[in-house]
C-alpha cells in the first residue's frame, strides 16, 4: 500500500483527500516509480472541478496528476529502464501519490532537478506540439498570450531559439521575466491589441493563446486568418473558427529533446513553490488564485 491523494466527487479543492492506495502494477512497456516530484497543472483543477467531465469522465476514486519524476521501483515486460534508474514522464492513473506508473519513461539527467524533471512533461510537450501545429518558421512573428505562464514560458523560449520573432503578453509584474526569455513583452488587459501592433509594426503572423483570457477575436483580426491562431485554454475556440489543441506531442517524441535542452541550460522551467503531498489541496487553492509565478510541485 502507499499514500495517494484522491477525490471521489467533483468539487472544490477540499475534495482532495489523502488515502491508502494499492501499489499499481506496471503493464507492458511501463515502469512503476517511487515518486520524487509530481507537477501540478491547471488541467488537474479542471478535471477535479468537473469542468472536463464531458471530455475526460472520471472513474472515482481519482488520483489526480499528469506528470512525475522518480526512481524506478518495478518494470513491466519490454520496458527499457531498470530498477533504480531515475526517470520522468507522463503517468498512467495519476501522479499525486508515493508510487506511480509511467508510459514511455525518459531518463532523467543528473543535471536536472527532480522538480524541473516533473514539470517539463505536459507544459513542454504542449508548447512543442502547438508550435508544430502552427508551422511557425524562422523570420516570422509569433504572439504568445500568457507568455509568463508555464506553457507560455516554454513556448517563448523554443520559438526564440528557432529564430522566430516573439511578442509575449503578460501581467505588468511579469514583463521583465518575459523579456528575459527572448520576447518583446507587452502588458495584457484593455488595449493589448494596440500595444501588440505598436510592438510588431510588421504585423503578427501567428498566435498561440495559452491564457484563455478572451483574446481570440482580436487575435484572428491581427493575423487575418483564424487558421493561424491556436488556443489551449479558451473553450470558445470553435465560435471563432480557431483550433483548440489538446493531447500529447508526437507520441512523446519531443520529451527527450526537451529534457536535453533543460539539462544543458538552454530551456528554463521556473519552479515557484514545492508542497508536501498532503498539501495538494493548498497547491490547487494557490494556483486557482493565480498566486504562482512558475510551477507548483508536490514532493511525496
Amino acid at each position: 500500500m502507499s499514500t495517494a491523494i484522491t477525490f471521489s466527487e467533483y468539487g472544490a479543492s477540499e475534495v482532495l483527500q489523502p488515502t491508502e492506495a494499492a501499489l499499481p502494477e506496471p503493464g507492458p512497456g511501463q515502469v512503476r516509480i517511487k515518486v520524487k516530484a509530481a507537477s501540478v497543472n491547471p488541467l488537474d483543477m479542471k478535471i477535479r472541478s468537473g469542468l472536463m467531465a464531458g471530455v475526460i469522465p472520471a472513474r472515482f476514486p481519482v488520483i489526480p496528476g499528469l506528470d512525475a519524476a522518480g526512481v524506478v521501483d518495478a518494470v513491466g515486460e519490454g520496458a527499457g529502464p531498470a530498477v533504480g534508474d531515475e526517470v520522468l514522464g507522463a503517468t498512467v492513473g495519476g501522479s499525486y501519490s508515493e508510487y506511480a506508473l509511467l508510459d514511455r519513461p525518459v531518463a532523467k539527467p543528473a543535471a536536472l532537478s527532480w522538480e524541473v524533471a516533473a514539470s517539463l512533461v505536459t507544459v513542454g510537450q504542449t508548447a512543442f506540439r502547438v508550435l508544430g501545429q502552427l508551422g511557425v518558421q524562422a523570420g516570422r512573428t509569433l504572439l504568445v498570450h500568457g507568455a509568463a505562464g508555464s506553457v507560455g514560458t516554454v513556448a517563448v523560449q523554443l520559438a526564440a531559439a528557432r529564430g522566430i520573432t516573439v511578442i509575449g503578453t503578460a501581467a505588468e509584474r511579469d514583463l521583465e521575466q518575459v523579456g528575459g526569455l527572448g520576447a518583446t513583452a507587452v502588458r495584457y488587459g484593455d488595449g493589448w491589441a494596440e500595444r501588440v501592433t505598436a510592438a510588431a509594426p510588421g504585423g503578427v503572423d501567428f498566435v498561440f493563446d495559452a491564457s484563455g483570457a478572451g483574446v481570440l477575436a482580436d487575435s484572428v483580426a491581427l493575423t487575418g486568418d483564424a487558421a493561424r491562431v491556436i488556443t489551449i485554454a479558451d473553450m470558445s475556440a470553435a465560435q471563432h473558427g480557431v483550433r483548440f489543441s489538446a493531447g500529447t506531442a508526437e507520441d512523446g517524441q519531443s520529451l527527450p529533446e526537451l529534457v536535453r535542452l533543460a539539462a544543458d541550460g538552454e530551456l528554463a522551467v521556473p519552479i515557484w513553490r514545492t508542497y508536501p503531498l498532503a498539501e495538494a489541496a493548498q497547491a490547487h487553492i494557490d494556483l486557482e488564485a493565480r498566486r504562482n509565478r512558475g510551477k507548483a510541485v508536490l514532493l511525496p
